[in-house]
């Protein structure tokens, strides 16, 4: 199991803050590779808010005296005092990201971004919600000067962005989001594979220019730009937690080339696969 955690008081300490609008308690991800399941329960609930995003996989979420199977894309929210039960399980290689707050406005924000009768909300499979969770984590980690303000920040971004996508599917913006979301999941399973982009989109039966100029609005990014970026996070990954050799890190990443794969990780962050490893 991979996991990333990052904590207000070194410590899964619970918070119940009416003294701020916000306040962030803790933060992290989890992903399941081999352990067979992962259950997490907690008859009594907490004390404060936990949100989930599932950005991979599925999960399964014990809600309303029945158990829901959430995919990749969605967020699941309990409140104060709700029993949590939950599972995840290796054969779905799910990831999730997680995080503990509080605050006097939580309640109303909350209410107003679309969760106020509904404990689960589809978000989309955006790259920005993971890149936000891990910055929470890695501020909660260092507790550089005015992170508690830089907490608060980058929530209250989730928040806005869960709340756009919200009125967006409503008014209808987005047509055509489950061929999207179904390329996102293939691309992050199949990522280490020769994609083909105008390969997919054929089997697919979509215009190859239509499926790009789709894909760039509901992701930001062209299908290439999206794949690029899932094998250099796969890359740091494995530089970090593994002493695999560069060759072995290039090839788990999609690159069976290893010279042009450092070209591609020295280009989008700026080091050397081998630097940014020491470093």
């Amino acid at each position: 199991m991979y996991s990333n955690t990052g904590y207000l008081h070194d410590a899964d300490i619970e918070i119940e803050d009416t003294a701020h609008p916000l306040s962030i308690a803790s933060c992290g991800v989890y992903r399941l590779m081999k352990q067979p399941v992962m259950p997490t329960l907690r008859p009594e609930g907490r004390r404060d808010y936990q949100l989930l995003y599932v950005s991979a996989g599925k999960a399964f979420f014990r809600l309303d005296g029945r158990v829901a199977e959430v995919a990749a894309g969605h967020m699941v929210l309990y409140r104060p005092g709700e029993s949590q039960q939950y599972y995840y399980y290796a054969k779905d290689a799910p990831e999730v990201y997680w995080i503990h707050f509080s605050g006097c406005e939580a309640s109303t924000i909350l209410d107003k971004i679309g969760f106020s009768d509904t404990h689960i909300l589809a978000c989309g499979m955006s790259f920005h919600y993971p890149e936000l969770f891990r910055q929470i984590i890695l501020e909660l980690q260092l507790k550089r000067p005015c992170f508690e303000e830089l907490l608060c920040f980058y929530l209250q971004q989730i928040f806005t962005k869960i709340h756009r996508n919200q009125l967006e599917s409503s008014a209808g913006k987005y047509r055509n989001v489950e061929d999207m979301e179904a390329a996102v999941h293939f691309f992050n399973e199949f990522f280490a594979k020769n994609i083909s982009v105008e390969q997919y989109a054929e089997d697919q039966h979509m215009s190859v220019s239509w499926f790009i100029r789709r894909f760039k609005h509901y992701m930001g990014m062209t299908p290439m730009q999206y794949i690029t970026s899932i094998r250099i996070n796969k890359a740091k990954e494995l530089l970090k937690n593994t002493d695999y050799s560069i060759q072995e890190v290039s090839s788990l990443s999609g690159y069976e080339n290893p010279l042009y794969f450092s070209r591609i990780f020295r280009k989008q962050t700026g080091y050397s696969p081998s630097r940014y490893r020491r470093e």
